[in-house]
């Protein structure tokens, strides 16, 4: 393992069942170049280690952040190998944007697959061509994201365009690659006639491409007061589960068949 290499994370979940096959253990990067509105890790958006102003019941840390080194992650991870084994799980990099830290979501995956781990990177797909096709020989499973339909839409709510995203995708189906499309609902924002046409367009391009849908949740809302960021507004209502069926067979009505919901 390369000890030179150290990242900033601010968080490790092990025994996760929420990202990817199996049990896993999911480390969480620093540092994303999207700023979606509905975003509830906004601790994760800098590479600095971000102070908590104000502690609450949810969280009594006063940092989100901590320097590691490859090592060190990869002495957490393996204390749950014999869980991997048997369920067939693996690592998770997530974030934020495990792929604005390059060199260690690299040297992260890279220890993982010497470990012969199945690893998953958990991306919003924003990031140059060359560096994707770099790490996907040490990829098992992407969970990749689509938010926004419609280039200026996309940049509006996140703050980017969504083509360079979009031709990713492409690069990555092209390749062979195992792909969950990981799609956010919010209501108000996207669930609209032409985002639910678009992802039946993707599942026709792409037939082995699976979906998931993440409804909006207001979890890590009291974490925008917590680091002195103001909520975002309008804050969308978190969706009933009569909305959630209605999207479910919104979308079998465009032609995605394999739709998986996670809550």
């Amino acid at each position: 393992m390369n000890d030179q290499i150290r990242g900033m994370i601010f968080d490790i979940y092990r025994a996760s069942l929420q990202d990817g096959p199996g049990v896993r253990t999911t480390v969480f990067l620093k540092g994303c170049p999207l700023r979606c509105a509905w975003c509830h890790n906004p601790e994760s958006w800098t590479l600095q280690p971000t102070p908590v102003l104000k502690p609450s019941g949810h969280d009594s840390r006063t940092v989100y952040g901590q320097e590691v080194s490859v090592r060190e992650v990869m002495d957490i991870v393996l204390r749950d190998r014999i869980y991997y084994e048997l369920s067939r799980g693996g690592i998770t990099l997530s974030g934020g944007e495990p792929t604005f830290q390059f060199e260690f979501c690299q040297a992260l995956l890279a220890a993982a697959k010497a470990e012969k781990l199945h690893t998953c990177l958990d991306t919003c797909g924003f990031l140059e061509t060359a560096q994707l096709l770099e790490l996907h020989p040490l990829v098992d499973l992407y969970h990749y994201d689509y938010k926004m339909t419609g280039t200026e839409e996309h940049r509006q709510w996140t703050g980017v365009s969504s083509e360079l995203i979009l031709q990713n995708l492409d690069v990555l189906v092209q390749q062979g690659a195992e792909i969950i499309l990981r799609c956010p609902l919010i209501p108000g924002v996207n669930d609209q006639t032409a985002h639910f046409d678009k992802l039946g367009e993707l599942a026709g391009r792409y037939p082995r491409l699976k979906f998931e849908l993440l409804p909006y949740h207001a979890v890590g809302q009291y974490k925008y007061e917590q680091i002195g960021l103001p909520r975002p507004e309008p804050t969308p209502p978190v969706p009933t589960a009569l909305t959630r069926q209605q999207w479910n067979e919104q979308l079998r009505r465009v032609g995605v068949k394999q739709v998986e919901e996670r809550i």
